[in-house]
């Protein structure tokens, strides 16, 4: 009888590893693998270290939850047995790596105690989903960690249905990527008036932490083609930067981008006879309206100096970049201008200068861009600012030798998206931090 008994225990044990018990806000879990017991040759179970944060778990009990609103360091850790005193040294040590204050909701926990003790012995904490904050609660050691990744490289093309946006979204790219995507032709391509069937590649790099995309990296290689005539994006690095060119060595770099904002809508253009919304008569235009969600970033499209940072009952938050002796531009009805933004301040391409609002004279949230050249208000859209410097003759062969290798990967790219070409566990990964 009593082996009877062993051998349905050992049977339960065997069936029942890996079982999980939702208790509250709370999973219980006795391994993260589901084979972390075997039999051996005997048929005796043998226990497999499993590990979990970098921290040896074989035999513990695991816990994990979700941060509730309002929930504290406290309020987590008294049901399972840690005292108060304990909690309040680890609040106060923890400052440096990690302030327990900045615990929020809806966050990812978890909870190591051995199993046959309700008292926790690790706190794991995620802020983010590439970080982890443990607490140990027996050494009283803190220390912040990664956790693995990978970088997989994506290459992704397909043909315009309804707009840039649309199409590329459908293909799961980032926003993040669109819009450098949308800044790398913004000088080349109306994105504002597409056709249908223009075409587009892009390659870069997705970093991968528990198979969920936590980041993108800049775009690798891109192509275009808008009304039937190709535009190439080839990177190569001349004068110790990395830029990209066109395929006859033309840089894609200017003095300015192409947008205030990253990619939108532009829903008033430059124009010297419009009937204004709000003052109900025929004036001249000399801006270009960007249509955005308040809030939204407003960026200077080149390196300059700010000339004016304030309010006006017409402009309503407004700033005025000197980019140099020949251009300047003006950005108007900000929610609030930017912080450390005012007469005088140095800004480069790109930097956030303020909010997208609709202070002073506007019927509804919106940028009013303006463009000065020589003094002289002109239109923005038609403006053709010289490139960069192209490519030098020194430089010439190997970018023909950069290019080759370019155009024979968008060749191989076909209008759907391409599987993934590699990936390689982040800590190898060279040059990348």
């Amino acid at each position: 009888m009593n082996n009877k008994w062993i051998g349905a225990a050992a049977l339960m044990l065997t069936l029942g590893v890996g079982a999980i018990f939702q208790i509250g806000n709370f999973t219980f879990n006795s391994s993260e693998e589901k084979d972390f017991v075997a039999l051996d040759s005997t048929g005796i179970v043998q226990q497999k270290e499993v590990f979990l944060y970098g921290i040896n778990v074989t035999g513990l009990n695991i816990v994990e939850g979700t941060v509730c609103k309002n929930q504290t360091l406290g309020s987590i850790l008294t049901p399972f047995n840690v005292s108060y005193q304990i909690i309040d040294e680890l609040a106060k040590k923890s400052k440096e790596v990690f302030d327990v204050r900045w615990i929020a909701a809806n966050k990812k926990f978890t909870i190591l105690q051995s199993a046959d003790s309700p008292t926790a012995q690790f706190f794991i904490y995620e802020p983010n989903p590439a970080e982890y904050v443990v607490f140990n609660l027996d050494s009283m050691e803190i220390y912040k960690a990664e956790k693995p990744a990978i970088y997989r490289t994506r290459e992704v093309s397909g043909l315009i249905e309804n707009s840039l946006y649309v199409d590329m979204e459908k293909q799961k790219v980032s926003l993040n990527i669109i819009n450098k995507f949308a800044d790398l032709f913004g000088w080349s391509v109306d994105f504002q008036g597409l056709q249908k069937g223009d075409q587009f590649k892009v390659v870069y790099q997705e970093k991968i932490i528990d198979d969920v995309v936590v980041s993108v990296s800049g775009i690798e290689l891109a192509f275009f083609e808008h009304k039937g005539k190709p535009y190439h994006a080839i990177p190569f690095e001349q004068n110790g930067e990395m830029n990209f060119f066109d395929q006859d060595g033309n840089s894609l770099k200017k003095a300015f981008l192409r947008d205030p904002l990253e990619y939108t809508r532009i829903s008033s253009k430059y124009n010297l006879n419009r009937f204004h919304p709000v003052q109900k008569r025929y004036k001249p235009h000399l801006g270009t309206d960007y249509a955005a969600l308040t809030g939204t970033e407003i960026r200077s499209v080149g390196d300059g100096t700010v000339v004016e940072a304030q309010f006006s009952s017409a402009n309503g938050n407004y700033v005025k970049i000197k980019h140099n002796g020949t251009y300047s531009t003006q950005y108007l009805h900000m929610s609030k201008i930017g912080k450390g933004i005012k007469a005088g301040t140095r800004v480069s391409q790109g930097q956030v200068i303020g909010y997208v609002g609709s202070t002073g004279l506007a019927t509804g949230p919106h940028l009013c861009f303006r463009f000065w050249k020589n003094g002289k208000q002109e239109d923005w859209l038609r403006e053709e600012i010289p490139p960069s410097e192209p490519i030098s003759p020194a430089n010439r062969m190997a970018f023909e030798s950069k290019k080759a290798e370019s155009m024979r990967l968008l060749a191989e790219m076909g209008n759907g998206e391409k599987k993934m070409l590699a990936e390689i566990p982040f800590q190898d990964y060279p040059g990348i931090d």
